[in-house]
């Protein structure tokens, strides 16, 4: 029964709400193998072998949001803050951009520091600098206007999860003042004013049930995002979810199948949070069908103080100066890290 609803997934892109359900209910690891095999033959028909590189740059950890499971919540009063400045950004896009890369993420906390103006002076600098990559911008809520601007400015995509799509949850997850409906609103205005849209969830987080993951499912169904961000949920130690247990790593890849069987052509990336509780979680990530990877541009100084949870890899094969050991690492399970746009296409 299981099967057939990998198949039915596979040949319609589409389950019912209880079917989703009875799917991550009945998880185990001959379903998540046949989940991954059928993944993977979807990914490569698409995407051929390629997994494409983006360069992270974290240019601020100032929130002014108090979101229960962040680390760099405003009322986390132990964090290290910093912003870079717009110089230090277009260092870092070039550091980037002659290691090869083709597409950059600014993503940062919801700042209030960075204007409309600034962030348009910004955006408009790596644009003439860079003309040939493409600019995805991820820091939250704003309005459409602005969204509006940014895009005419040259952004290109924009990275907003959904966190998740019960209403009940999310207020579980954030303050009085955070609602689900407005952050669904502005996934809405990104696709209206033209941006390749990403949402996404975490897996495990805190008061979380199967119904929500199929709700998360069915929303994503009807969202059909061009990107889509899926990882565990991992504690901060400064935080009100300290001593709850991180997402689960196998459900994790599971729904990541899942999501290329959903949308054959998404942009899926394999997340940093599944590599730091997982060696080898970003690889595994792949061969369950993920294809985008993003190594870490931001300078060395400031990047452990980008920290929304828990021991979050900071050095190493998330650090730029990784990206030939992160190649490397797909190579040997028969992948190829590429460094070009890898835009959505229809």
């Amino acid at each position: 029964m299981e099967k057939l609803l990998i198949d039915k997934l596979l040949q319609a892109s589409v389950l019912q709400k209880e079917e989703w359900m009875f799917l991550l209910s009945e998880r185990n690891p001959e379903l998540m193998e046949y989940a991954g095999e059928k993944a993977r033959q979807v990914s490569l028909q698409h995407f051929g072998n390629k997994v494409f590189a983006r360069g992270l740059i974290e240019f601020t950890n100032y929130c002014k949001n108090n979101c229960f499971y962040c680390g760099i919540r405003a009322g986390n009063k132990k964090a290290t803050r910093y912003r870079l400045t717009k110089e230090e950004i277009l260092t870092c896009c070039k550091i980037g951009n002659d290691l090869g890369f083709r597409t950059f993420v600014l993503q940062g906390g919801e700042d209030p520091y960075f204007t409309d103006e600034k962030l348009l002076d910004i955006i408009t600098a790596i644009k003439e600098k860079h003309p040939d990559s493409a600019l995805t911008l991820s820091f939250g809520e704003r309005s459409y206007a602005s969204y509006l601007a940014f895009r005419n400015a040259g952004a290109d995509r924009y990275l907003s999860r959904h966190e998740t799509a019960n209403p009940e949850h999310y207020s579980q997850l954030h303050p009085k003042n955070l609602l689900a409906l407005p952050r669904k609103q502005c996934l809405y205005d990104l696709k209206r004013i033209g941006f390749q849209t990403g949402t996404g969830f975490m897996v495990g987080s805190p008061f979380q049930t199967i119904e929500n993951l199929a709700e998360d499912m069915l929303f994503i169904a009807d969202f059909k995002p061009e990107m889509l961000g899926i990882g565990p949920f991992i504690p901060h130690k400064d935080t009100a979810f300290a001593n709850f247990s991180a997402g689960n790593v196998e459900l994790t890849l599971f729904l990541l199948s899942l999501s290329r069987l959903l949308l054959p052509k998404v942009l899926l990336p394999a997340t940093t949070a599944l590599g730091t509780l997982n060696s080898q979680g970003r690889e595994k990530a792949v061969l369950a069908g993920a294809n985008v990877v993003m190594p870490n541009l931001s300078p060395i100084e400031v990047r452990k103080q980008y920290m929304l949870y828990n021991n979050k890899i900071a050095t190493g094969l998330e650090a730029a100066e990784g990206v030939k050991k992160l190649g490397e690492s797909l190579a040997a399970v028969g992948y190829k890290l590429v460094h070009e746009r890898g835009d959505y296409f229809n």
